[in-house]
């Protein structure tokens, strides 16, 4: 899979403004930035580079191997040294997007989890798989309306309240005893090394009483984990919007672009 490292060719100014805003889509208030600028560098930039000039750039990656409806971007974000975001080069909206649910559609998940190697070769060391997460947020605590899964690293003391709360969590959603980053957040575990076979869209949406109905609220996080016995897996996360307590359903809350993790 090839990852780019020179300016894309042609890129006509449209998408060129679209590159100037998506790279600070992060640091920029949400009604100032524009909410197709991801849309027009995926579609407008990366992915015509990679079938035009077999390069990714603006992207670190396209894939593209079961075609453009099926594929995926990794582009790294403009904060810290370690976040990337993953970004279907099909038109996704977000969390609330109901193709998201149906069969046969991608486990954008998945490809996040294992393009976690770009935010991997950033740290000075290897870090171990409780260290690592993806968030996904809602509507309300987003600028961008292109689904694209954040990459990066666990805050220090959300990863402590997991390992402690660990033994509580089961293979059902329920709330944590604890809140994480203030807000009361819903947990569920999953076995496994990877994700293949477990889409955390549909866990939610199926499991999660009332979530189906109201994916537009919410905000989905998924933290690597080793239970006992020394069994991979992930802890997912998930919190509901609730506009009167200012709570935004932000997962992104959960994670450190600094990650102090690699410094300890």
């Amino acid at each position: 899979m090839p990852v780019g490292g020179r300016p894309a060719a042609g890129l006509g100014p449209i998408v060129a403004a679209a590159l100037t805003v998506a790279v600070g889509l992060m640091a920029a208030p949400a009604a100032r930035a524009d909410p197709a600028a991801l849309w027009k560098l995926v579609h407008g930039a990366c992915v015509p580079d990679q079938q035009q000039h077999d390069n990714p750039a603006p992207c670190a990656l396209v894939e593209l191997h079961r075609g453009v409806a099926a594929g995926y971007v990794v582009l790294k974000d403009i904060r810290g040294t370690t976040q990337y975001l993953v970004i279907p080069t099909a038109r996704v909206t977000g969390i609330e997007d109901p193709k998201l649910l149906r069969p046969g559609m991608p486990n954008y998940f998945a490809a996040a989890w294992q393009q976690r190697a770009f935010s991997e070769r950033a740290v000075p060391h290897k870090l171990p798989r409780d260290a690592w997460s993806l968030a996904v947020n809602s509507p309300f605590a987003r600028s961008q309306n292109q689904l694209h899964i954040h990459i990066d690293c666990l805050r220090r003391d959300v990863r402590a309240a997991l390992r402690r709360q660990q033994h509580a969590i089961g293979d059902t959603w329920a709330p944590l005893a604890a809140t994480l980053a203030g807000h009361r957040y819903w947990a569920m575990r999953v076995l496994g090394d990877e994700l293949g076979g477990a889409d955390p869209f549909h866990l939610l949406a199926a499991g999660k009483p009332g979530a189906r109905a109201a994916m537009g609220q919410q905000t989905l996080v998924v933290a690597g984990a080793e239970f006992a016995g020394g069994r991979p897996g992930f802890i997912l996360l998930n919190d509901q919007a609730n506009l009167a307590i200012g709570d935004r359903a932000s997962g992104e809350e959960l994670q450190d672009h600094t990650c102090a993790l690699a410094r300890e």
